[in-house]
């Protein structure tokens, strides 16, 4: 950095130089001054020549070595950029990876919850099967047990009916006739048993 700024000192104070020349060229030939001396003309070829020399020396000196430096930079840049280039990537390329893997892996968690939920409905269906049975089972037990209640009421009342269809019957064929022929029958009976 430092022969770069020499560098462009050397080229400024060269060009005021050549500015300064030329400026005293011109004024010269504002005032109508037009005849060039041979001296002046060698003493300006000198000067180019002088300045010319400095400008190759300074700029071998200094230019070379400013760019291959420059080059160096220049390639070691390059080089940065193509590592970072390759990493980059790198990067992109696994992003990409997991971003094919991520597909697989949301369509592997959508086959595993559609699953699961078959299942889960599937062990629903039976859940509510078994309870329908256990269901129609007491049903069924307690359709049984009324069906049992209800033909032993059937009979209980049967039985009365008929019992008091009997009563009936007996009390309007028990006369008072009747009644002492059947406790002269008893009396006897027990009579010839003595």
């Amino acid at each position: 950095m430092k022969r770069l700024a020499r560098m462009a000192a050397c080229a400024a104070f060269l060009a005021a130089l050549l500015s300064a020349q030329s400026m005293s060229q011109r004024v010269k030939e504002s005032q109508g001054v037009t005849e060039h001396g041979t001296g002046e003309v060698l003493w300006g070829w000198a000067n180019f020549v002088i300045l010319a020399a400095g400008l190759g020396y300074l700029i071998k000196k200094h230019g070379g070595p400013y760019f291959a430096q420059r080059s160096l930079e220049i390639r070691r840049g390059l080089v940065e950029a193509d590592a970072t280039r390759v990493e980059s990537e790198a990067k992109v390329a696994e992003v990409d990876r997991r971003l094919a893997n991520l597909q697989h892996e949301i369509e592997a968690l959508q086959e595993g919850a559609r699953q699961e939920g078959e299942s889960e409905a599937e062990r629903a269906r039976r859940e509510a099967e078994s309870e329908m049975a256990k269901i129609q089972a007491h049903v069924a037990e307690e359709i049984a047990a009324a069906s049992k209640s209800a033909r032993l009421e059937l009979r209980r009342y049967s039985a009365e009916l008929a019992l008091h269809l009997a009563e009936q019957k007996i009390a309007a064929r028990l006369t008072p006739e009747t009644d002492d022929r059947l406790v002269m029958s008893f009396v006897a009976g027990m009579a010839s048993r003595v």
